[in-house]
This record gives structure tokens, C-alpha cells and sequence, in this order.
């Protein structure tokens, strides 16, 4: 009889045969395994040399055989002093991308590579570059607006304070005030640019137009109101009367004897014989002011047998 042989089973499925394989598509629509950390790290590339034509020069750069064109541009930045986006590689006769890698596009060691510049790619770089320079001056210049427009905003804060309190000062000054906000406005108004550099603007436009419109009630109110000053002499004007009704001058002595002097009226007639009729001190005051006519009174005399 014929032995047969048993096989053993099947060794069951790691989980490196059960990880699901990740897949990429390369530039030249190749599709092929992901690479990972760990099959970069496991298996080192070797490094190529590859000859780069500029000119009429060619340069020798050595570079991993699974490098892009991308991080090639950028070591032909020194030798050829040209930037990594104004650079154009030409491989085959035809112009690969950034993106592409070495080894997919099959350059090997000593292969040859044409560089070229790019004057499309230069010409929007400068344009960026302009551009960049033109957003970066305006944020400049509406920082140092903002700048002068919180100095000008101390200044309104305190001409509120002072005609809040009822105070009044020169219209002269509230006018300045308006017209160097309004300066700061007029070149917020010369300032152009997009994004942060707009939104930027805008929002020292509205501080800026908030601050004016403060000045012109400013200007209204202290048109109309009077001076503190002015207010407190009407005060000390109206206190004086009552302090001189608490206190009246009293007439020193010297003054009330001359009044006692001038105003006694009562005159004395010497004559032969005493008058009947007393005078009264009313009668006596037109008799001494007419005592220059010399009228003899009439009196009633009594005879006796």
C-alpha cells in the first residue's frame, strides 16, 4: 500500500496580509503601492548624480534617486543663482513638474537634465512680490493712523469732559480738532488694498467718522453754553447786597456830630420881651431863611389901667 502524506494547514494570515494596500497615482498615471516612513526608513535610496545644463555651464548635484524635481529646483538655487520658481527642468525633452519624482520618470546616475528659465512664472513672482510689498506698506500706513487717531481721541475725550461738566472753550479749538480727523480720513481714503488690509481700513474709517460726528454735538453744546467764570461773578454779585444788608456801616462819631450840627434847625429870638407864642422848629425855618425881608411880627398886647 502507498503511505500518503499529510500536508499541514495553512498558516493563518498575519495582520501585514490583512493590512489593506494603499495606493497612489504617480504623474505619469502610473498607479503604484504607497510609500510609507517604514519602507523609507527599511530601504534607504541610493544617491545619484544627475548633470544639470544652465547655459552654457552644467552642474553635478549629487540627490537620492527617489527625490522630485521640486526638491531638486531647490538645490540649483546656489549654483545658478536662479529661483526655484522661475526654474523650468526639461528631462526627454519634455518639462517636468515639481511634483514628479526621479525614479518614476527613470533619470538614473549621470543622467541629463536641461534648465531653462521660466519668464511667464518670473513675471508672476515680481507681480506677487508688488503686490505683497503694496499690502504690507498699507497696513503700514493704517497702523500709524491709528496711531494719530487715538492721540486725537484723548483730545475729544477730554473737550467732552469739560463741556459735560458745563465748562466752555474756544470754538477755534473744537474746529482743529474736526479738521485733523478729517485729515486722517482723507488718507484712509488714499489707502487701497484687499483682505486684513480692507477690513483694517474700514474699521478706523467708522472710529475716525464716530469721532467727528462726537466734535459737531461738541460744537453745538458749547455754542450754547456760558462760561463757568462769567456764571460764578453773577453769584458773587448777587451774595454782595445780602452781606451788606447783614452788616450795615454804623457812622462813626466824628460824622454824627456833623450831622447834629447841620441838621438842628431850632433858632433862639433875643428880644425885649419873650414872644407868647412859642415857635416851632417848622416856623422858625423859613423865618431865619427870610430874615432878610424884616418882617415885624404881629403880637397881641394887654392893657392895664
Amino acid at each position: 500500500m502507498l503511505r500518503t502524506k499529510t500536508k499541514p494547514p495553512p498558516a493563518p494570515p498575519t495582520n501585514a496580509d490583512l493590512r489593506p494596500m494603499d495606493w497612489e497615482m504617480r504623474p505619469g498615471g502610473m498607479l503604484v503601492q504607497k510609500r510609507t516612513d517604514s519602507d523609507k526608513t527599511s530601504v534607504l535610496a541610493p544617491t545619484i548624480r544627475v548633470r544639470v545644463k544652465y547655459g552654457l555651464v552644467y552642474h553635478e548635484i549629487p540627490i537620492s534617486s527617489q527625490a522630485s524635481f521640486g526638491e531638486l529646483k531647490k538645490m540649483l538655487v546656489g549654483p545658478t543663482g536662479l529661483h526655484q520658481h522661475d526654474q523650468k527642468l526639461i528631462y526627454k525633452e519634455k518639462e517636468r513638474e515639481s511634483k514628479a519624482f526621479l525614479d518614476t520618470c527613470g533619470v538614473k546616475d549621470r543622467s541629463k537634465i536641461l534648465l531653462v528659465e521660466d519668464p511667464i512664472s518670473q513675471q508672476k513672482r515680481l507681480l506677487e512680490m508688488r503686490k505683497n510689498a503694496k499690502l504690507e506698506k498699507a497696513s503700514k500706513s493704517i497702523s500709524q493712523i491709528s496711531l494719530e487717531v487715538d492721540r486725537l481721541a484723548g483730545q475729544v475725550s477730554a473737550l467732552e469732559s469739560v463741556i459735560g461738566k458745563g465748562g466752555k472753550v474756544a470754538e477755534k479749538t473744537v474746529l482743529n480738532l474736526i479738521e485733523l480727523l478729517m485729515d486722517q480720513l482723507l488718507k484712509l481714503d488714499g489707502i487701497m488694498g484687499d483682505g486684513d488690509v480692507k477690513l483694517q481700513r474700514k474699521m478706523q474709517v467708522r472710529r475716525v467718522q464716530k469721532y467727528v460726528e462726537t466734535l459737531d454735538v461738541l460744537k453745538i453744546k458749547n455754542k450754547n453754553q456760558t462760561p463757568m467764570q462769567v456764571q460764578e461773578r453773577n453769584s458773587d454779585a448777587k451774595r454782595a447786597p445780602d452781606h451788606r444788608d447783614r452788616h450795615p456801616m454804623e457812622p462813626s462819631t466824628g460824622d454824627l456830630s456833623t450831622s447834629e450840627t447841620v441838621v438842628t434847625t431850632r433858632w433862639e429870638i433875643f428880644d425885649g420881651m419873650p414872644p407868647l407864642v412859642a415857635t416851632s422848629s417848622s416856623s422858625a425855618i423859613p423865618a431865619a431863611g427870610n430874615s432878610s425881608s424884616h418882617v415885624q411880627p404881629k403880637f397881641s398886647w394887654e392893657f392895664f389901667d
